[in-house]
């Protein structure tokens, strides 16, 4: 006998999940929404199933947000094998060249020291970036190599947290831009330094000003009750928290909703997106400031 179904419901909010290795993000994703029996779920970017750690999942209205976490600054530790390169650039790969050069801590700091700047990355073949509607991975599986552009990034810093000359492994805790991948970083690094490398293990720990220490396993969500759950969830106004806010009256918040602009007696200048709230501080979306003091509403929460 199968069990029922559980009703889905229409709930909004920013699970902070610290995702388990060997899953993907989606499979995350599913467990996430049937723990919260969420009608409506996505995540923020996508982690490798070997990495582990922080992906913030949004519930309902919390989507329309989810693309300013994608654009954001992020941080990981990483595990390296130093004198193996794969073709996947972990350990899930096939070994694809090997050295017997050795390296020493000093050389390795000097590498890290050396790519803590901007650079033009290369994407690595084994990712998720689209060719002709394909994920880079598959044409890889088939052997296919496919011409990339390399990409501008930043790496604003590396800190060398441990370094086995013996062993000729490494640890480092890396903060960089949107659309860095650290398995080449990990390559780029060891070739600067003299030898090759591949991941063995990738942790991130930051994304958007969210920590990993206040992220929630599967398996803590597990063992709470679903009203336990939903106490964990963040606002959805938390993955805008980066923007400028301001407060509107409710006339002017009419008018946003039926795509008039508003006229404001405030000069905030050209930007991209600010928060609003109403007089009472409750969170209405996001606007575009317009020049002649004129706004226009972006993302605005359901009403329904």
């Amino acid at each position: 006998m199968t069990s029922a179904k559980l009703p889905k419901r229409r709930i909004s909010g920013v699970l902070l999940l610290d995702k388990p290795k060997g899953k993907s993000s989606n499979i995350a994703l599913q467990i996430s929404k049937r723990l919260f029996q969420a009608e409506k779920g996505g995540h923020t970017g996508i982690l490798d199933p070997l990495a582990t750690g922080l992906l913030p999942v949004c519930f309902g209205e919390a989507t329309k947000y989810a693309q300013y976490l994608l654009d954001s600054d992020k941080a990981y530790i990483a595990d390296l094998q130093l004198g193996v390169e794969t073709t996947t650039g972990d350990v899930e790969g096939e070994e694809s060249s090997r050295t017997d050069a050795r390296i020493n801590a000093a050389q390795f700091q000097a590498a890290c020291v050396a790519f803590t700047r901007t650079y033009e990355q290369m994407p690595p073949m084994f990712s998720a970036l689209k060719h002709n509607g394909k994920a880079l991975y598959e044409y890889a599986r088939q052997g296919i190599n496919i011409e990339r552009k390399r990409r501008t990034i930043t790496i604003f810093s590396i800190a060398v947290l441990a370094f086995d000359e013996a062993a000729q492994t490494a640890q480092i805790a890396v903060s960089c831009s949107k659309g860095t991948y650290i398995r080449t970083l990990a390559e780029d690094i060891a070739r600067e330094a003299g030898t090759l490398a591949h991941l063995t293990d990738l942790r991130r720990t930051a994304t958007a000003g969210f920590s990993i220490a206040h992220s929630h396993t599967i398996e803590a969500l597990e063992a709470l009750e679903l009203d336990g759950r939903d106490g964990l969830l963040l606002p959805c106004e938390a993955l805008v928290a980066h923007l400028p806010a301001i407060t509107l009256a409710d006339a002017e918040i009419v008018r946003l909703r039926y795509g008039q602009q508003v006229q404001t007696s405030v000069n905030y200048g050209i930007m991209a997106a600010l928060r609003v709230y109403d007089v009472q501080q409750t969170f209405i979306g996001l606007v575009e400031a317009l020049p002649e003091q004129r706004l226009k509403a972006l993302r605005l929460m359901s009403t329904n």
